[in-house]
């Protein structure tokens, strides 16, 4: 009689645990990838839009918060890739005050980080911090 109780205890935890490192994988391997994204030219973001001129071939447009410590990661990294290049250029906006964007855009945390092309046209989208051959090999498509 005392085992069954045991054991009856101990299901809910186990059943818990499983699922939160399911969870944990699937949250650790989806974040800071870079996925492809279509949308139509009507969408376009244009530098009246978002403040700042946009890239000759491509803008990487990051959405922050004050308090978000792989933000500021994310932030060195696109700044330091697109020092080495001319043509794209790096926007950083505070999610927080520009909450209507962020609503148009459906930014759901972050960091996160549009991959625009020269017409202002979301092709690509990294949720996390994305790492730097993620970075340029998603700009070098973009020639």
């Amino acid at each position: 009689m005392r085992k069954t109780t045991l054991v009856n205890s101990l299901t809910p935890i186990a059943v818990v645990l499983v699922l939160a490192s399911i969870y944990g994988f699937w949250y650790k391997r989806s974040r800071g990838k870079i996925r492809n994204v279509e949308r139509p030219a009507e969408g376009a973001l244009t530098a009246d839009i978002l403040g700042e001129p946009l890239g000759q071939r491509a803008t990487l447009v990051q959405f922050s918060s004050a308090f978000c410590t792989p933000c500021r990661a994310t932030k060195a990294l696109l700044q330091n890739v697109v020092a080495e290049m001319n043509d794209v250029h790096h926007i950083d906006i505070d999610a927080e005050a520009h909450l209507d964007l962020v609503r148009k855009l459906d930014i759901r945390s972050t960091p996160t980080t549009l991959f625009l092309d020269s017409r202002g046209i979301e092709v690509g989208r990294a949720v996390g911090a994305p790492r730097r051959d993620q970075v340029t090999s998603a700009l070098s498509a973009l020639r």
